[in-house]
Order: C-alpha cells, then structure tokens, then sequence
C-alpha cells in the first residue's frame, strides 16, 4: 500500500492509498480518481515530505552514564485500536480511526465482496457501505466496469484471530 498527496485542476489537495505505483497510474490514466471536493478527474500527485527516522546505526558517545540518560520512545506494538505496529503513531491512529468507521458503518459481506459490489452497482441490490475480499484481478475487473472499490490499508476485524 502507498499513500500519495494528490491534487486536483482546481486546486484541491486530499491523499488516498494505492495499491501500489501502478494501481495510480493506471487508475489515473481511465480517470477513476476523482477529487473528493468538486469531482474533477484531472488528478496529479503533489509533494509530500516523506517522514524519515534519524538511522539507528549512528554510533555517539554518550556525554552521561546510560542510567541517567532519558528513555526514547519506542514504537508502539499492535493492538485492536492500532491494527499494525507503525512507525508513525499519528498514521496508526489515522488508520485505526478509518477501521472503526468503516466497520461499524459498514456492512462486512466477506467473499461475497464482488458479487455484492457488482449487484449494487447494476441496481440489483439496493446500495449501501459495504466491505470484504477480493482478488486483484477481481478488483480490477469491478473497477474495469465502473464499480467504485478502493483497498482498506488494515485486515477487517473478522479476519483476525
């Protein structure tokens, strides 16, 4: 998964995860990727300022004893509210905000993702939230027929143990 900084013609800027470089690509170019503000599909990434770590094999000598030295903080591990163990706490607060949303204002239809996605989108089903799995090839296809679908950075609740 990637996230980009995007903009549109008009000037708004907003973000939104990829699957990967090609997934933007090839979504931008059949102008998928529309701007969540005015619906332009005039869509190019804008600058981001990647967060970097200072290296952990930088090697100083201390100017106090170890004892005294303060405690650096450590990356927090993953727990229900944090699916994964980021690096970034405000990017793992972000994601576990997205996770409580989206399942509890979503229905979970597992498997039956693309079925149920397609059949909404035909107007077979009346629509409503829903997430679940699906194949990249799947994925595509339902993107191919205009069935607006993106990827969720975390694993539903239902596939954890």
């Amino acid at each position: 998964m990637i996230r980009y900084a995007l903009k549109c013609d008009n000037d708004h800027s907003f973000e939104s995860w990829f699957q990967n470089a090609g997934a933007f690509d090839s979504l931008t170019a059949a102008r998928r990727i529309t701007c969540p503000e005015c619906g332009s599909s005039m869509v190019v990434k804008s600058l981001m300022a990647p967060k970097v770590r200072p290296s952990r094999n930088v090697t100083t000598q201390p100017e106090t004893p170890p004892e005294t030295q303060p405690q650096t903080p450590t990356v927090p591990a993953a727990t229900p509210e944090t699916p994964t163990a980021l690096p970034d706490p405000e990017l793992a607060r972000e994601i576990a905000a997205l996770k409580t949303k989206v399942e509890t204002e979503s229905d979970y239809v597992g498997d039956k993702f693309v079925s149920e996605a397609r059949a909404m989108h035909l107007g077979d089903r009346p629509d409503r939230p829903i997430y679940g799995e699906a194949k990249i090839d799947e994925a595509r296809e339902l993107l191919e027929e205009g069935v607006p679908v993106m990827p969720l950075p975390f694993m539903p609740t239902h596939k954890t143990n």
